[in-house]
């Protein structure tokens, strides 16, 4: 693909840990985009360079790089369930910069399911006629998402889940590694789906499952992981 200067579109990383390194990978050999530079909040700044590309403060970034002139992705993992890519998303959304989204060349996307913004869908996925994916999506690595079904915004899905035909997984959930999820089932928001966990019937909100079949564990999410069920971030923008 053609990233000569005229042509390439330049892209700021949000995020200078693992993930953003490998979005730094993934944009540079297999997208459209230049990734130009890496911006992390500046208490958390631990080097000046990347990648040799600038590491930059967040609280600057839009004075150093307008939004006008370069898009945005924010690499940051499940952290603090969700949360913190979440609130990054949102912060990054009003200071103007518009969003791209990653999908693997070696990926499988049917024509007509549909990607949110500031996704990345690793390699091997298999997303299926009308699947929707919302925005600030991650889809590790050989996933299966069957017809139909619809994540919801800022979820992470780890690797080698089934989501059969018709699901809806609600907003902020984590789903574990080799978890299956039955035909038709509903995942309430803020669920923690564990690895091998077999869910045959809808789940509540906040909740975490576990086992074959799955039960829900007497300590929700908003416990074990200390966070705030009604955590609202300023979505103006």
């Amino acid at each position: 693909m053609d990233k000569s200067p005229n042509n390439a579109e330049k892209l700021v990383i949000v995020g200078a840990g693992e993930l953003a390194e490998i979005a730094y990978e993934y944009f540079t050999y297999d997208s459209k985009y230049e990734v130009v530079a890496f911006t992390a909040e500046k208490d958390y700044i631990n080097r000046d360079k990347l990648y040799e590309l600038p590491v930059v403060p967040f609280e600057e970034v839009q004075q150093i790089y307008p939004a006008n002139e370069y898009k945005a992705f924010v690499a940051i993992p499940y952290t603090n369930f969700n949360r913190l890519r979440t609130r990054l998303y949102y912060e990054t959304k009003n200071k103007g910069y518009e969003f791209v989204s990653y999908v693997s060349s070696k990926a499988f996307v049917w024509k007509n399911v549909t990607v949110g913004e500031n996704c990345f869908i690793f390699e091997n996925n298999v997303l299926q006629h009308h699947v929707h994916v919302g925005n600030n999506v991650i889809l590790w690595s050989g996933n299966h998402i069957g017809h139909r079904s619809v994540i919801k915004d800022h979820c992470f899905i780890s690797s080698h889940a089934v989501i059969a035909g018709n699901c809806e997984i609600g907003e902020s959930c984590f789903i574990g590694i080799n978890s299956t999820i039955n035909d038709e089932i509903k995942i309430g928001k803020d669920c923690f789906i564990s690895s091998g966990a077999l869910i045959i019937k809808n789940t509540e909100e906040g909740k975490i499952y576990k086992g074959s079949p799955a039960k829900a564990s007497p300590v929700d999410v908003y416990k074990y992981f200390n966070i705030d069920r009604e955590r609202v971030f300023n979505k103006n923008h």
